[in-house]
């Protein structure tokens, strides 16, 4: 891997992660509130 490759991926990657952050905690909410519907 050259150099220019590897922070292509490294920027690919911390991306990837910031977007996680976000997704993660949405998707919690999400799948809770399906469960809480069905519960009721």
């Amino acid at each position: 891997m050259t150099v220019h490759d590897m922070e292509k991926a490294q920027a690919t990657y911390s991306g990837f992660m910031g977007m996680l952050k976000w997704a993660v905690p949405v998707i919690a909410l999400i799948a809770f509130a399906v469960v809480a519907m069905i519960a009721n």
